[in-house]
């Protein structure tokens, strides 16, 4: 059994007609299961917790959202398979996707970097574009939800943030992560897929330096680099560092799609409105080039894909949500290996009864219920549960819990420093100046009395 917990003595052994087979992990809204149809193709089953069994129009909402998820394009994403809301308990069913996160794959082997970082951002970006193109915005896209499956990447949970989020004035209960949320999203105004456009820059950078653009170091100063600081980017190299400067702008009319995204990835920004490819020849492209199959990409100045070898159609075996343990074999495309030049990498803490929130500190955040996001909760190191999701408005402090051991850092790289809220002088210098001022008084005074 890859990767799952033994199922507990409370669990189901089957729902509908899916056997299940082991625990995934818990979050917010219930507990996602490894399971089985009846084909033998191995799922991850999500069953929703209490809250939302009992109310009868939170379940139509999200049974409305999640079907319309299931009209995504099935280019780079996990799909959502099947949903139950007449069952008790009601669940949802996914693909599942043998692999790491993309937070927990850079936790361990340091930043992408080359031709596997440019088909992680085509991935990603094929995967916005088809979510996009269905209708949907994602609303909690981060590093947390993005698997590194044996097919390349795969975006998850792009139905659920929507569905959750949609329900905010029924639960009356927001939680967010801030670290890859918009400004628009962090004061709770309604937003589009432009929120979406604003993650994946920072999803990307975090790939290519290990870190969040906007820091991890604390919910206020995070929340005010969002809205009024520029990001650091230190790290991340032309072409692909105007293209995340221009998704990482504080105005989303500014914002490119996720399809110009995509254009420009492919090389065809340049082209003539006749020579662009339509939208399901741009996403089969993307996912070629995501997949390594296209060889270099011709104009985009990205280096060319390295051969890979030869995988299924995507789509045809079982994917989904990654499990607590870790792949036998890893992806790797960071930098190559040796010892460690500096200080680990600050670990996510967490707040009580959540998993680590992708590239954040143990803080999450709370407000009135409102058109915020929604919110995804990332896998913890061991064991490791999929992301869950809620939603999140306008910020106020909830009460962190403990820390987690920060992570391993990567051997081989050296994370930038985080972005300083005050570039100022230190606050502890101007009490010593000024004792050590007032010291030099009395010593003179001293040998004053002393020689009279």
């Amino acid at each position: 059994m890859p990767d799952a917990e033994p199922l507990l003595s409370g669990d189901p052994e089957e729902l509908g007609s899916y056997r299940l087979l082991g625990r995934l992990g818990r979050g917010g809204q219930g507990v996602v299961y490894l399971g089985e149809d009846t084909g033998g193709v191995r799922v991850a089953v999500k069953v929703l917790n209490d809250e939302w069994a009992a109310n009868s129009s939170m379940r139509e909402r999200f049974e409305k959202e999640v079907r319309a998820a299931r009209r995504v394009a099935p280019f780079c994403t996990a799909q959502v398979l099947d949903v139950n809301l007449d069952h008790e308990p009601p669940f949802v069913v996914s693909e599942f996707v043998q692999g790491p996160s993309l937070q927990d794959a850079v936790a361990d082997e340091g930043p992408r970097s080359g031709s596997g970082l440019h088909r992680l951002a085509v991935a990603t970006a094929t995967a916005l574009a088809a979510i996009h193109q269905a209708g949907i915005v994602h609303r909690d896209f981060k590093p947390g939800n993005v698997l590194l499956g044996p097919d390349g990447a795969r975006v998850i949970d792009f139905g659920i943030a929507k569905a959750v989020d949609g329900t905010a004035t029924l639960t009356s209960s927001i939680v967010g992560t801030p670290a890859y949320m918009s400004p628009e999203q962090v004061e709770g105004r309604q937003v589009d897929t432009k929120a979406d456009i604003f993650a994946w820059g920072g999803v990307i950078a975090f790939a290519a330096t290990g870190r969040a653009p906007f820091g991890s170091d604390s919910v206020p100063a995070v929340v005010q680099r969002v809205m009024t600081a520029d990001p650091e980017l230190a790290g991340l190299d032309e072409p692909l560092l105007g293209i995340v400067r221009d998704c990482l702008d504080k105005d989303p009319s500014r914002r490119p799609s996720a399809q110009r995204i995509l254009l420009r990835l492919l090389g065809h920004d340049d082209a003539e409105a006749d020579d662009k490819p339509g939208p399901e020849s741009m996403l089969e492209q993307g996912q070629r080039a995501a997949l390594g199959s296209m060889g270099s990409t011709p104009h985009s100045g990205f280096p060319g894909a390295v051969p890979s070898p030869p995988l299924g159609r995507p789509g045809t075996g079982p994917h989904g949500y990654p499990g607590p343990g870790r792949p036998a074999a890893p992806h790797r495309t960071g930098p190559p290996t040796g010892p460690p030049t500096g200080p680990p990498v600050p670990g996510p803490m967490r707040a009580p009864g959540m998993t680590n929130p992708a590239g954040f500190p143990n803080r999450s955040f709370t407000g009135p219920s409102g058109p915020g996001t929604g919110r995804t909760l990332p896998p913890q190191p061991q064991p490791r549960p999929p992301a869950q999701h809620g939603v999140a408005g306008p910020p106020r402090m909830a009460p962190g819990g403990p820390a987690p051991r920060p992570p391993v850092p990567p051997r081989g790289y050296t994370p930038a420093p985080a972005p300083r809220s005050d570039p100022g002088l230190p606050a502890w210098l101007l009490p010593v100046v000024v004792g050590f001022m007032l010291l030099l008084v009395f010593i003179v005074v001293l040998i004053g009395l002393s020689s009279g």
